[in-house]
């Protein structure tokens, strides 16, 4: 009986041993790379979710599909851990925690919005594990909280608010020929705050006036008591860095009161539900974003096509920062020429320039913020239109 005990412990030993060995491994003995994906499926933003899981999984099957990445010799697909943030702060945060500790990801794709994926940023820095975001703008992303520097593994695919703030707040100026402007934005979302105050400062430094600066919080429906403010300061434009389900409804109430400014918006406008929500409401209105659809580059409109084929809708600009985003995870696996966390952020870190569909992307030695442009669209007959570049 004391024999067969110990052959018994001896076999699970061996099999528990050939299970570590062959974790990543299926069907085949094709080597898989187990990356997570951390989106808001649920929640107040299930769009920005649906285009970041679809983009994901594209890029992974054109990977898997061409025969997987070569990684020292040898063949590696991808593995996607997908999961749902729930778009809450704290999930965000959990499921950064569980695809690093329990699914053993190389690396995490977002979360995408920023009050989302700064909390998961902290998790992912403190346990020393590369996550690119596609879609955060805010500058505190890529800023280590505990000791506000320069965070070492966290990347992203988007430019800054500091510079889209920037450029809306110019193209404001310069391009509508506005003297006066209006904010309204959530006070309680970072990214909403972030940008709202850059355009602020930027469109002040310019010479012009911010004539009022009403805030509200996640959640609120009724916004006539900010917009009644607005009106009485009569500006030419109406800034609004607020979410695409938000936004229809805001302007909806601005046009019952009589408001005739033009209201501009950021890249939170890009979802097609904007348009669906907004109708008439929005058309003719302008907002900042990664990158417009109509734009004949080859890369880009090989992507355009590829995801309209798989989901039948034109992919939006989370979709093409997610693909973008996988983009620089595959060129830093190929470089770092093995499966280790280390070695892909050292590759990433090293990554001076990368051709997305997205535009191009330059990175600086020691900061994870690429250095791109950034492009205007126009709503115009129900589209989302190109109007303008705002280069670096």
């Amino acid at each position: 009986m004391f024999m067969k005990k110990k052959v018994f412990i001896l076999l699970v030993v061996v099999l528990t041993i050939m299970s570590v060995a062959l974790v990543g491994c299926k069907g085949g003995g094709a080597l898989t790379i187990p990356v997570g994906v951390n989106a808001e499926l649920t929640g107040d933003i299930p769009s920005v979710g649906a285009s970041c899981k679809n983009a994901a999984l594209l890029a992974v099957k054109e990977v898997n599909d061409a025969g997987g990445l070569d990684i020292g010799g040898k063949k590696y697909t991808i593995k996607l851990f997908i999961e749902d943030n729930g778009g809450k702060a704290d999930q965000a945060a959990a499921v950064t925690q569980k695809l690093i500790t329990q699914d053993n990801v190389v690396a995490v794709i977002g979360p995408n919005a920023s009050r989302y994926a700064i909390p998961a940023a902290a998790v992912a820095e403190s346990s020393k594990v590369l996550m690119i975001s596609p879609w955060s703008t805010n500058p505190k992303l890529t800023i280590d909280p505990n000791t506000g520097q320069p965070a070492k593994y966290v990347f992203r695919a988007c430019f800054t608010d500091s510079f889209q703030g920037q450029v809306v707040a110019k193209f404001a100026m310069e391009k509508l020929g506005a003297k006066k402007a209006a904010v309204l934005y959530d006070v309680a979302s970072e990214y909403n705050k972030g940008i709202a105050d850059v355009f602020k400062n930027t469109f002040e430094k310019l010479g012009g006036q911010v004539v009022a600066f009403e805030t509200y919080t996640t959640g609120d429906k009724d916004f006539s008591a900010q917009l009644t403010k607005i009106k009485q300061a009569n500006p030419d434009v109406i800034f609004l860095p607020n979410y695409y389900n938000e936004v229809p409804l805001q302007i909806q109430q601005a046009h019952r009161l009589g408001i005739t400014a033009t209201f501009i918006g950021s890249d939170s406008w890009g979802a097609e539900d904007l348009i669906k929500l907004g109708g008439k409401d929005v058309e003719g209105y302008f907002f900042s974003t990664h990158y417009a659809r109509d734009i004949p580059a080859p890369a880009t409109q090989k992507f355009i096509s590829a995801y309209t084929a798989a989901y039948g809708s034109v992919p939006d600009d989370v979709a093409a920062l997610t693909y973008d985003s996988f983009g620089l995870l595959f060129e830093a696996l190929k470089t770092a020429n093995k499966i280790d966390r280390q070695a892909v952020r050292d590759a990433l870190a090293t990554l001076s320039r990368y051709e997305g569909v997205t535009g191009t992307l330059q990175f600086k030695e020691g900061s994870g913020d690429p250095i791109k442009s950034a492009v205007i669209l126009q709503i115009k007959d129900g589209k989302f239109v190109y109007y303008a570049t705002a280069n670096p």
